[in-house]
């Protein structure tokens, strides 16, 4: 059996034991350590290697940015700024048809810009706005789908914990990946807000209408987001001007919500022990398969898998556009059964240097950027589809009288906004690239 026959198998042997629920980050440790062995007769270089590479994998500075958005999330949480950002879109949309959905939405997209995590932004604002969804009349499957769907921004609006991720693993630019998220986050939003005003127009009765505030009321809900703003534009702003490294920017935007959780009595003594240990644990879970993943891939590169499948995609001369369509429709089916951290870590070694092989009339750079949005896209739906979508149960273990069938039937117009908005930005790449044309030409 090659070196090549040796890494496929080990491919499919690691993703069947994740399909049957084994710890992602054990099975690629064991599957690296394993394959290793078996190409070069020996575990002593594997063990050899193991000393440096634990030292080189941790020691990477921009993996500290990871710990430093967890911390930002959960002192967000404790200032209270899911509610404010919850009430203030409420207060502008609630009158509307599908108004309250619509602002559950618009909050989502606004704590995702200072959280940089799904599951952290579907709890958080399950909690706000899922009693004034119930409240208001809207049905179990319409609330929870929009606000499993919502949560998916958390990781799409830039700060992103996946994004840091995905950019150490392809060695591309954090700020530029920031860049070339936020257009397509923005589109999100909107393309869930349309079908929600879709939804309740094909069924009436699913969603109801809270009376219309004063205009006096209005900006005094949004006078109570200003720390929200202030704080997404220190982070971003601050990467984008060039005055903060991600990084600085990430420990900025954790002071800057730390603070206003202390002034608004969030933050005590208790709660503050209580965010860093949530933090450590919610750090050393992605370290453990980061360095699962590290040791995985080390042996990939080993046995010449990304490279050798590369070659032979190239040389069979198949329309880039056919392999592109491949690849996501691939994430989608990986998605169904996998969390997004387990897919970017186990897929992006393998199928980066096989689209980076190909033309797409992109630059190297370009290319790359262009190709982690559409990823992050589809891990995206994948938070969101059946039968094991993180999101979808973290939302319904909330709506403890929702099945979780209706959940399921809820979510489905919001996927397949997800599908479209994810065709449109394969087919026209210079609507994520141009954000950052225009800052970095």
């Amino acid at each position: 059996m090659s070196s090549f026959d040796i890494g496929l198998l080990s491919f499919v042997v690691v993703l069947a034991l994740i399909f049957l629920r084994l710890p992602i980050g054990l099975v690629m440790f064991l599957a690296g350590v394993a394959g290793n062995w078996l190409l070069t007769g020996s575990p002593n270089m594997m063990l050899a290697q193991m000393k440096h590479l634990t030292y080189s994998t941790f020691a990477n500075y921009s993996l500290s940015i990871v710990p430093l958005f967890l911390l930002m999330g959960q002192f967000a949480t404790l200032g209270g700024m899911s509610t404010s950002l919850f009430k203030a879109a409420e207060a502008w949309l609630g009158h509307r048809k599908g108004g309250v959905a619509m602002a559950a939405v618009g909050a989502c997209a606004g704590f995702g810009s200072i959280c940089g995590s799904s599951l952290a932004t579907a709890a958080t604002m399950g909690q706000v706005a899922l009693p004034e969804l119930r409240r208001y009349g809207y049905s179990g499957a319409l609330a929870t789908g929009t606000l499993a769907a919502g949560g998916t921004l958390g990781i799409l609006i830039p700060p992103s914990v996946i994004l840091v991720i995905y950019a150490l693993l392809t060695e591309q630019n954090i700020a530029k990946l920031f860049v070339a998220a936020f257009i397509p986050g923005i589109l999100a939003a909107i393309g869930y807000m349309i079908a929600i005003a879709i939804y309740v127009r094909i069924y009436p009765e699913s969603g109801g209408v809270r009376e219309r505030v004063p205009y006096g009321e209005r900006f005094r809900a949004l006078r109570d987001v200003w720390p929200v703003l202030l704080i997404f534009i220190a982070v971003v702003g601050g990467i984008y001007s060039g005055i903060f490294t991600p990084t600085e920017a990430a420990a900025v935007g954790a002071f800057g919500t730390g603070l206003v959780a202390l002034v608004n009595g969030g933050l005590t003594r208790k709660t503050f022990v209580d965010s860093v240990l949530q933090t450590a644990t919610a750090t050393a879970m992605i370290f453990l398969i980061v360095y699962g993943a590290q040791v995985y891939n080390a042996f990939l590169a080993l046995s010449q898998l990304p490279q050798t499948a590369a070659a032979i995609v190239a040389e069979q001369g198949f329309n880039p556009w056919i392999v592109l369509t491949a690849v996501l429709v691939l994430y989608l089916v990986f998605g169904c059964v996998m969390d997004s951290l387990s897919m970017i870590l186990l897929t992006v070694p393998i199928f980066f240097p096989i689209m980076s092989g190909l033309d797409f009339g992109l630059t190297p750079e370009e290319f790359a950027l262009w190709f982690g949005i559409l990823v992050l896209i589809v891990v995206e739906v994948g938070l969101i589809t059946p039968p094991v979508g993180m999101n979808l149960f973290v939302i319904n273990s909330m709506a403890k009288d929702t099945p979780l069938l209706q959940t399921y039937r809820g979510v489905f117009p919001f996927v397949l906004t997800d599908l479209i908005r994810t065709t449109i930005l394969a087919a026209f790449p210079v609507i994520t690239l141009f954000a950052v044309r225009l800052l970095h030409s």
